[in-house]
């Protein structure tokens, strides 16, 4: 099954538009045609089942035939990870943790940080991309880059676990040993150079706890997947 996305269909939609864009893509590219069946998430939890009603290559209309809505999961993970030197390295992490199961993804600035700026516009499209390649109704919600600092002074109510992974040596607790399922979790993952020594020393001020992800020293993306899969796999053994 090839899945579309549409932000704008919701449940109560019976017909709509494609853009100039898509319907170009979905005509000439694809070759569909009136008659077609085609399958829309809207990224909030709808699948739709549509019949191509006009396939004109610069305005492909469709009609709504079917909607299922998928329920979430029992849990809710959100990974705080800085960006990465290279960009392309946290392209993947999106493309991957969103083909795991995530549920939202904010860039943290921290001391170590080479790279300060990203490209939202950019990520937005890597993270559509992999929900319709893994055929999940849900879209993970990006937020805007945020200094650490200011992130962990957020208010985390509804979070039942906080964690920071680092590399330090210190007294850490394992990340597998104090994961639970059906909770919602919250997980800080640093730079190339780690956290600094004062933002694990606040972070652990503001309720976070400090975890170890294994043995060996992780990049950053890798330790960002590591920590997804973690949860992921966690909560469906146990569901």
């Amino acid at each position: 099954m090839q899945l579309f996305y549409n932000p704008e269909i919701t449940e109560t939609t019976t017909q709509f538009s494609f853009s100039k864009e898509e319907s170009k893509h979905i005509i000439k590219v694809l070759r569909k045609k009136t008659g077609d069946t085609m399958h829309i998430t809207n990224g909030s939890g709808w699948l739709f089942a549509a019949e191509i009603i006009s396939d004109n290559i610069k305005n492909c209309v469709a009609q709504i035939k079917t909607k299922q809505f998928q329920e979430r999961k029992k849990y809710n993970l959100h990974l705080a990870v800085a960006p990465t030197k290279m960009n392309d390295r946290y392209e993947w992490f999106l493309e991957k943790a969103t083909e795991i199961g995530i549920q939202e993804i904010t860039p943290i600035i921290c001391d170590h940080s080479e790279r300060k700026i990203i490209k939202p516009e950019r990520f937005h499209k890597i993270l559509q991309s992999a929900m319709k390649q893994s055929l999940s109704s849900y879209l993970p919600k990006l937020n805007e880059a945020i200094a650490f600092k200011d992130f962990i002074k957020q208010d985390f109510k509804g979070q039942d676990h906080l964690f920071i992974a680092h590399c330090e040596d210190s007294n850490k607790k394992s990340l597998k040993q104090e994961l639970k399922a059906n909770k919602n979790t919250t997980i800080l993952i640093g730079p190339e150079g780690d956290f600094s020594t004062k933002e694990i020393a606040n972070a652990i001020q503001n309720k976070f706890i400090p975890v170890t992800l294994g043995e060996t020293r992780l990049r950053t993306e890798t330790a960002a997947i590591v920590a997804c899969h973690s949860v992921a796999f966690l909560n469906e053994s146990i569901n």
